[in-house]
């Protein structure tokens, strides 16, 4: 369930345009008609709005909010405005590029792969060559070491059967086939991860189902008993992202809040990709988990232009539209 809230009507982006453009001239800009505009449209509203300010002004629009503002607020908020699939590739580049990539860059590229429906992942990978000159599979052989390369190369070039069809005799197998790989402790078995890859997810939701039924833990603890390295850390934000994954950015959230400061990239992340999604979801699950409200959370770990953008995304900024 999404958390954004759009207006009805909505209004033309012609107009949504003018009001933007309004906003950046004068003394200082106007963040509040920024956050008022673009915090309450959808993906293809916000793309009418970039195609329509480009041709009315000359300029693009990611560039002027880039110009006009600054910090977390300005992050955050072309975050949001950019091309879902184009921003999702740069998500993804950034974490390939890090200097150290742990579990919280490559998580990245599992969301990306595992909580998203096939055709975004095409065009993600579309998006990546034409940015970056590659394929989003060469930057992994690059840069990240196996066994986790062989996951991740997995995950990123499969197209799953993106509707409702399940077996419960494929179901019981496969389980029992992941059982044997955490019981030899051969978790990038090429069976295990062709499952993981391309299996559909409500199928896949039915074998993690299976798993818990026939040997009575779930899958992630089953993957947690054989140790704590990367490959089985990677393996558990697998299955948060194809079993729960509103669970998973629920996670996100709070891992980002925790601790002294607050991980800025990672809070964006989450709320930004899931706004138009699952942000209600992840927000129940938030307080199911941490007996805390997400909203609250936030409000305390942020300030200014940036929490109250946020908080729109959350569905609880100020109304005007």
């Amino acid at each position: 369930m999404a958390s954004l809230k759009v207006p009805e009507p909505v209004p033309s982006p012609t107009l949504d345009s003018e009001r933007l453009r309004k906003a950046f001239q004068g003394l200082g800009t106007d963040e509040k008609e920024l956050i008022l505009v673009l915090g309450h449209r959808n993906s293809k509203q916000r793309k009418e709005i970039r195609e329509t300010y480009q041709q009315l002004y000359k300029e693009s629009l990611i560039d002027r909010l880039y110009s006009e503002l600054s910090g977390d607020f300005r992050n955050a908020i072309i975050l949001w405005t950019q091309d879902p699939a184009e921003r999702d590739a740069k998500l993804a580049n950034v974490a390939l590029k890090a200097r150290r990539k742990g579990i919280k860059q490559l998580q990245v590229l599992v969301e990306i792969a595992c909580a998203s429906n096939p055709n975004h992942l095409v065009a993600v990978r579309q998006a990546y060559c034409s940015l970056f000159g590659c394929s989003l599979e060469e930057d992994i052989v690059a840069s990240v070491p196996q066994p986790l390369r062989k996951l991740l190369l997995g995950l990123v070039s499969s197209y799953r059967y993106d509707k409702v069809a399940i077996s419960l005799e494929v179901a019981k197998s496969e389980a029992t086939k992941i059982h044997e790989a955490i019981n030899t402790k051969k978790l990038d078995d090429d069976h295990i991860i062709w499952i993981l890859s391309t299996r559909n997810l409500f199928q896949l939701r039915e074998t993690f189902a299976s798993y818990k039924h026939l040997y009575g833990i779930s899958l992630e603890q089953g993957i947690k008993n054989c140790g704590k390295g990367d490959l089985e850390s990677l393996l558990t934000v697998v299955v948060w992202c194809i079993g729960s994954p509103e669970k998973h950015f629920a996670k996100v959230v709070r891992d980002s809040i925790l601790g002294f400061g607050t991980d800025e990239d990672s809070l964006n992340r989450a709320i930004v990709t899931r706004a138009e999604i699952d942000l209600l979801k992840a927000r129940f699950e938030y307080a199911n988990m941490y007996k805390s409200s997400l909203d609250d959370d936030v409000i305390g770990d942020t300030s200014g232009d940036y929490r109250d953008f946020l908080m729109t995304l959350l569905g609880k900024g100020p109304k005007g539209f």
